[in-house]
């Protein structure tokens, strides 16, 4: 094997509100069964890639139940496997991780012990399919110290939320800039990265001799007239979910043909943990329009251009219209969601209107469930 790969899932991002007071980014459901991070662990193993380490720590009780256990991905093997990582206090260290080339350094035994030449370092929180074996021979190809794969948005997407990347005509990076105010490029890094495995251990000892945390401001924007830093460019489906609209627009994009094709129908597959429920169930006088609804739903009213997870039950003359049902709510009688995104186990009571007048209104409601 030529390669190990890393998945940095520890992020928590402040974007997201109320989404991520219980759960990290990369366990956001995604349409309708998956989460975020399977489509990086779908990644890895098709592309062949059988030892994973997944680096997590903010709210990571729902990532390592979801990981709990490597067979869905096809981990199960006797090389390699999936390992999941979260910050331990050492002899010489007590801290949590305090960026992602820190998360790194606290886990360089892992790196140390690998024998594979290459890293694939990658974050849990983007919806995309990438044979990385293509991006890890046009990186030998090059001679590349760090390859970054990168995007070009459509013109009026908002850039400056992601690093932007100039290149030159031979691909290589000359100007990097992090989050800035003002984007002067469209070309943004998706955060997925090859750079050889000896190479990464260096800069990452060298980073933490400074008492420096970041892989991007520390690694890859100081070094890039140093070491060879080229991009490898997509142009297939790419999105990043970190903020409430990025996540309300993802979870959208899988109610237009094309990209449901290309997740659901097309190979490489993209796996998750399957949970068993029965199939929807759909009751007399239910209207149902271009939506996804997820298995063990029970559905009495009208759903309308809307995502609804699992064991969502939907009483009588509801109306959802544009809107995100998380995972095991119960929207009582009569209750009218528009524009909305709705946690994960609540309980709307009867005759509730939510619309999100001004973009996505997130819903959090603590109410007691079979109350009269």
């Amino acid at each position: 094997m030529r390669a190990v790969g890393i998945i940095l899932a520890g992020g928590n991002s402040r974007k997201m509100h109320e989404l991520t007071a219980k759960r990290a980014v990369a366990a956001m459901p995604i349409a309708g069964s998956y989460r975020a991070i399977d489509f990086a662990l779908s990644n890895m193993t098709n592309s062949h890639i059988q030892k994973v380490a997944v680096l997590t720590q903010y709210n990571a009780r729902s990532l390592n139940e979801h990981l709990n256990s490597s067979k869905w991905w096809d981990f199960g093997r006797k090389q390699g496997g999936l390992f999941v990582f979260t910050p331990t206090i050492t002899a010489d260290n007590g801290y949590w991780y305090r960026g992602t080339a820190d998360a790194i350094y606290q886990n360089l035994d892992f790196l140390r012990k690998c024998h594979e030449p290459y890293v694939i370092i990658t974050s849990g929180d983007a919806v995309y399919k990438l044979d990385y074996n293509k991006v890890l021979e046009y990186h030998i190809a090059k001679k590349a110290d760090i390859t970054v794969v990168c995007k070009e948005l459509e013109p009026g997407e908002d850039a400056t939320r992601f690093g932007t990347i100039r290149m030159n005509e031979a691909c290589r990076i000359e100007e990097f800039e992090e989050k800035p105010m003002v984007a002067h490029s469209q070309t943004v890094s998706t955060g997925i990265y090859i750079i050889r495995r000896r190479q990464l251990i260096d800069l990452v000892e060298h980073c933490a001799e400074e008492e420096r945390h970041d892989f991007v401001t520390d690694i890859l924007i100081r070094y890039k007239n140093l070491k060879k830093i080229y991009g490898y460019k997509i142009n297939s489906y790419w999105s990043n979910i970190s903020t409430v609209d990025a996540y309300y627009r993802t979870n959208m994009d899988f109610l237009k043909p094309e990209v449901r094709n290309y997740f659901f129908r097309e190979l490489p597959s993209v796996y998750s943990k399957v949970s068993d429920q029965p199939p929807a169930k759909y009751n007399p006088g239910a209207v149902v329009k271009n939506s996804l609804v997820g298995s063990g739903s029970i559905i009495n009213g009208t759903v309308d251009n809307s995502v609804i997870f699992k064991k969502v039950f939907v009483g009588n003359n509801c109306v959802i219209k544009n809107s995100i049902i998380l995972n095991d709510v119960y929207l009582g009688d009569n209750t009218y969601i528009e524009n909305c995104i709705v946690e994960s186990r609540d309980t709307i009571r009867a005759n509730t209107r939510h619309v999100g007048e001004n973009g996505v209104k997130v819903v959090v409601e603590k109410n007691e469930r079979y109350a009269m």
